[in-house]
């Protein structure tokens, strides 16, 4: 190194250590494997429904990390999910094997439409640091509302 680099180094390692931390972890997020904990998104119809269910916009599923959609009925009556019936307290897996955009018809959500994208993994880089952080804007922006007593 040249006696320039290190003496601003030294003069200000309070924030090299945490800009250097900073530039471990985007590199990280941009070259580590994309894995997921299930290949299952759950898009469950509770009992308790007053009006339409509120679902996001568009559900985005990635290929190969989380590519099923498990459809849940909690409720007391049949649920229609585009040509699917899902009976009361069922479950049902719907699999997705290519990428593309897909629209179901279903009346207890708002729109009564449900749109699936299925996109495919990315690649290392910018595409997949792009990935983690829709992701991450994905799973904070729809968390379920809890009580505080629940």
């Amino acid at each position: 190194m040249h006696p320039p680099v290190i003496s601003y180094l030294k003069r200000h390692w309070p924030l090299s250590v945490p800009a250097g931390l900073c530039m471990l972890a985007l590199l990280w997020s941009m070259l580590a494997p994309v894995r997921g904990a299930s290949h299952e998104l759950l898009l469950a119809f509770p009992s308790t429904v007053l009006g339409a269910l509120a679902v996001p916009a568009e559900i985005r599923l990635t290929r190969g990390v989380q590519d099923v959609l498990l459809l849940r009925n909690d409720g007391r009556v049949p649920v229609v999910f585009g040509p699917l019936k899902i009976g009361p307290g069922r479950a049902l897996r719907l699999p997705f094997g290519e990428a593309g955009l897909y629209t179901y018809a279903c009346p207890p959500v708002v729109g009564k439409l449900v749109r699936v994208r299925v996109v495919d993994a990315p690649g290392p880089g910018w595409d997949r640091l792009r990935w983690r952080l829709d992701s991450l804007h994905q799973s904070i922006r729809y968390l379920p509302l809890r009580a505080p007593g629940d």
